[in-house]
C-alpha cells in the first residue's frame, strides 16, 4: 500500500477557499488512482471526489460538484482537492485514498479504495 499523509485543512469561514494536499510514498504513485471523501460528526464517510492516474478522468459528488476541483501533479506525488465557496455542512474530517487497478465512475464507496491517509480537519464557520 502507499503511505498517505493529508494536509491543508483548517478553520475558514462559509465562502471561503482551501486547498487541500495529499502526499502519497512508498508505491509508484502512477499505479494508483485517488480519491477524497470526508466524515462530519456523527455520520458515514461519504465520497468527494475521485481521479484516475493520469488525471484525465475525473468524478464528483453532487454535493461538491462545481465547487470542488481535484487534481494531482505525479512529479510530485500529491493530489489535490480545491474547494470553493465553502459551506458550513462541508465541515468534516478530510480523507485521502488511493486504489490500484481501474477505476470506474461508481466506484464511491471505502471498500473501493484500500489504502488511506489519518485525515486532516476542515471546519467551516457561518
Amino acid at each position: 500500500q502507499v503511505q498517505l499523509v493529508e494536509s491543508g485543512g483548517g478553520l475558514v469561514q462559509a465562502g471561503g477557499s482551501l486547498r487541500l494536499s495529499c502526499a502519497a510514498s512508498g508505491r509508484p504513485f502512477t499505479r494508483y488512482h485517488m480519491a477524497w471523501f470526508r466524515q462530519a460528526p456523527g455520520k458515514e464517510r461519504e465520497f468527494v471526489a475521485a481521479i484516475n492516474w493520469s488525471g484525465g478522468s475525473t468524478y464528483y459528488a453532487d454535493s461538491v460538484k462545481g465547487r470542488c476541483t481535484i487534481s494531482r501533479d505525479n512529479a510530485k506525488t500529491t493530489v489535490y482537492l480545491q474547494m470553493n465557496s465553502l459551506k458550513p455542512e462541508d465541515t468534516a474530517v478530510y480523507y485521502c485514498a488511493g486504489r490500484r487497478g481501474f477505476l470506474l465512475a461508481g466506484m464511491r464507496s471505502e471498500a473501493d479504495f484500500d489504502s488511506w491517509g489519518q485525515g486532516t480537519q476542515v471546519t467551516v464557520s457561518s
